[in-house]
């Protein structure tokens, strides 16, 4: 069995809110394996599906640009959040997002592109981890269209377009642009605080939602009803499970009781013009990457060609 260390059973607190003790049983339970212990945990109903990962490895900046009916958001970690608050870095967080519209999001386009400092961005990314004395790369990038409007929103701003949480929502429609875009950042709004995993229920991915059936059936055929009841209680909770992680079917956060969908209804009754939320792209400053800071340091030095 894999040792249980005190960072491990951490990072399972972290994650999943559930007590220490509570943690420690799960990892020995499931001989160290970190997700299936956060499964087991949820299954006992020790953890709540919607926490998220907490403290990670990754510091720096999610950055935005938009132009026009074009958006872009750019990952870009640093060592210590220290560098975050940089001047120098900052201000390539600002140019390479901008750059992004342009080079989409293949990260190694973003990188060749033409630096407005002269050189490559590669070129400007190496000289700033020289002249700041610590390791930086471009992580990743993402492009929204929209053929009415793009918001975007910026949580826990360190700087104008740049934090620790960047939106972008992507609107279609022929409306009027400005109260599109009003409705477009209250959206952004929502979503950097919700965190949903897909517009309208239906297009979750498959995988999650049958690891949601089976924690949700171990839990039902533990209450020691008929089968037939069970099944209904695992269709039940899954279908609560979807609503709960859809945007469109989610309480908004504005005003605490419509549901996104009958908030965006509105808006177009009252503009007298469809709106269809296309797309959303969320990035949220070091998500997927918990590992030892010393691993994060090679790899940040690997992606930035020091390696």
């Amino acid at each position: 069995m894999a040792e249980i260390s005190a960072k491990l059973v951490k990072d399972l607190r972290d994650r999943t809110g559930a007590g220490m003790m509570d943690c420690k049983k799960a990892l020995v339970e499931t001989a160290g394996d970190f997700e299936k212990a956060v499964d087991w945990l949820r299954t006992k109903g020790l953890a709540s599906a919607a926490k998220k990962a907490g403290r990670t490895a990754a510091e720096g900046l999610v950055g935005v640009a938009v132009n026009g009916a074009k958006g872009a958001v750019v990952e870009i970690n640093s060592e210590t959040d220290f560098v975050a608050k940089n001047a120098q870095f900052q201000g390539f967080v600002a140019d390479v997002a901008k750059l992004a519209l342009g080079t989409g999001s293949d990260v190694e386009a973003l990188l060749a592109a033409a630096h407005p400092a002269g050189g490559s961005v590669q070129d400007v990314l190496t000289n700033n981890i020289a002249t700041i004395g610590e390791q930086q790369a471009v992580r990743r990038a993402e492009i929204v269209e929209a053929t009415g409007v793009v918001a975007s929103y910026v949580h826990n701003a360190a700087a104008p377009d740049m934090g620790k949480i960047g939106v972008l929502v992507a609107l279609d429609s022929d409306g009027d642009k400005s109260a599109l875009m009003a409705l477009g950042k209250q959206i952004a709004m929502h979503i950097a605080a919700a965190n949903p995993l897909a517009i309208h229920a239906e297009e979750l991915d498959a995988d999650l939602l049958a690891r949601e059936r089976a924690i949700a059936a171990e839990k039902a055929a533990a209450s020691g009803k008929p089968a037939d009841i069970v099944e209904r209680m695992v269709d039940g909770a899954v279908k609560k499970f979807a609503g709960e992680v859809a945007l469109m079917s989610q309480v908004f956060v504005i005003d605490g009781k419509s549901k996104v969908a009958d908030v965006v209804a509105a808006e177009a009754k009252k503009l007298g013009s469809d709106i269809k939320v296309a797309r959303f792209v969320r990035f949220q400053l070091g998500e997927g990457i918990e590992k030892a800071a010393t691993d994060f340091a090679a790899e940040v030095a690997a992606t930035a060609g020091l390696a």
